[in-house]
């Protein structure tokens, strides 16, 4: 084994690990803040494996549209959000959190089987070099057409789904149940931070 094989098994070794306990922490944290951080670094580390592929094209997609656009696009939708509202507690959740478990399980066993049963080609084809780009151009307009202009537009469902979530419409009562809303939920204070207040009585 040579030096540059050899360095090549750590990184996706390191990698692998990196995507794996990100993906882990993103569902297994409850503080959503830092699940969307980690999410990022899992699509870091997917465009590290990019790299390890020769697909460096790919992995600077990777990086600007999963971690540039659709992960800071995450964050700000947390962050805008209004979260003083308490949470209710969620009816059933251990049989949920059993279902959710047994479908995870299931589709781990079909890409353990998928990936013991194919007989895969080693070594793979030849790099393209330069040529890489030009290639996936001419495959995403044509023979890959609709599936990109099926992601732009879950891209562009993700940007009005954030401003739906960071908008805060003033109501005077609830639209379900006629109450009257608690407008320190909504409505936060207009007065500037800087004033000292000590002259107020």
């Amino acid at each position: 084994m040579t030096i540059s094989s050899s360095t090549e098994q750590i990184c996706f070794i390191l990698l692998g690990l990196t995507v794996i306990v990100g993906a882990l922490g993103v569902v297994l944290i409850n503080n959503i803040v830092y699940s969307a951080f980690l999410l990022g670094g899992v699509f870091m580390g997917v465009a590290g494996l990019y790299l390890l592929l020769n697909a460096s094209f790919v992995a600077a997609a990777q990086v600007l549209v999963y971690v540039g656009a659709v992960n800071v696009l995450i964050l700000f939708a947390i962050m805008l959000v209004n979260k003083r509202e308490e949470l209710k507690p969620i009816k059933a959740l251990q049989i949920r959190k059993i279902l959710s478990a047994g479908v995870c399980g299931g589709l781990l066993i079909l890409l353990f089987r998928v990936d013991l049963t194919t007989k895969w080609s080693t070594p793979g084809p030849a790099a393209i070099g330069e040529k890489a780009t030009e290639r996936i151009g001419e495959h995403l307009f044509s023979d890959y057409l609709l599936p990109f202009e099926l992601a732009s537009v879950l891209l562009l469902m993700a940007m009005i789904g954030a401003i739906v979530l960071a908008r805060r419409d003033v109501l005077t009562s609830d639209v379900v149940t006629g109450d009257v809303v608690n407008q320190n939920l909504i409505e936060k204070s207009n007065e500037p931070i800087l004033i000292d207040q000590s002259n107020k009585q």
